[in-house]
């Protein structure tokens, strides 16, 4: 509330990050309605949430452990349906993987204030998406993880299947499952709260600007990317 107010009063776009909880998206939602620095522009507010708030619940997360904390928090079983209904109706803008890795030393221990808070979840991100009690369409997901991303924070060449972009694409099986086991995971560190879970939808093959950098559940190491700049 505090960032939208200041947002409202001072005219300047506004980007809320890893929203975990409905009451949150309504709130952007409201201000959205507004009007900006006292002029007849509206609010220019979007939000953003995660996998794992869409996935996961409290009680989830209490029998997982310490894989699963992050900030804020996952919410009860509630929110996180109530959340994944705004998902599916258009309100909320994108979706981010929050993708915050850790030593496992780092997340041990029984002092929950203590372990680290954050979720490695960036390889599960497209699959979660397909495995929703509600399942997203494709041509949703696909708006949600880029082109969204692309247009909300100007990023030249990217978020579109168009001739003058990039050929950055992820080839899915959709049609496919499978269960997310520890030796599956590409990270360094391998620790996840999905592992165990059950996903719909196999990331096959992805390219980056025309060149297979992933394939046969291997990560190609010649594969070189590029600091993305937003546009001015």
């Amino acid at each position: 509330r505090r960032a939208i107010s200041i947002a409202r009063d001072t005219g300047c776009s506004l980007h809320i990050v890893h929203v975990s909880s409905w009451q949150g998206v309504a709130e952007v939602v409201e201000a959205r309605q507004s009007r900006a620095g006292g002029s007849d522009r509206r609010l220019d507010v979007t939000c953003e949430t995660c996998p794992h708030y869409l996935l996961l619940d409290e009680d989830e997360a209490e029998r997982i452990g310490a894989r699963a904390k992050c900030a804020p928090p996952v919410r009860d079983a509630e929110n996180r349906r109530r959340l994944a209904s705004q998902l599916a109706g258009g309100l909320i803008d994108l979706v981010g993987s929050d993708h915050s890795p850790s030593p496992p030393g780092m997340k041990a221990g029984e002092d929950m204030f203590a372990v680290w808070g954050g979720i490695a979840g960036v390889q599960a991100t497209l699959s979660a998406l397909f495995s929703l009690e509600s399942p997203l369409p494709v041509e949703r997901v696909a708006h949600l993880t880029a082109g969204s991303v692309a247009s909300r924070f100007g990023i030249a060449r990217k978020g579109r299947i168009e001739r003058g972009y990039d050929a950055d694409l992820a080839l899915v099986d959709v049609g496919a499952s499978f269960e997310l086991a520890c030796d599956d995971l590409l990270d360094r560190h391998r620790q996840s709260p999905y592992v165990g879970r059950t996903f719909r939808g196999i990331v096959r093959r992805t390219l980056l600007r025309g060149q297979t950098v992933f394939a046969h559940g291997q990560v190609n190491a010649a594969a070189h990317g590029r600091f993305v700049r937003p546009a001015r």
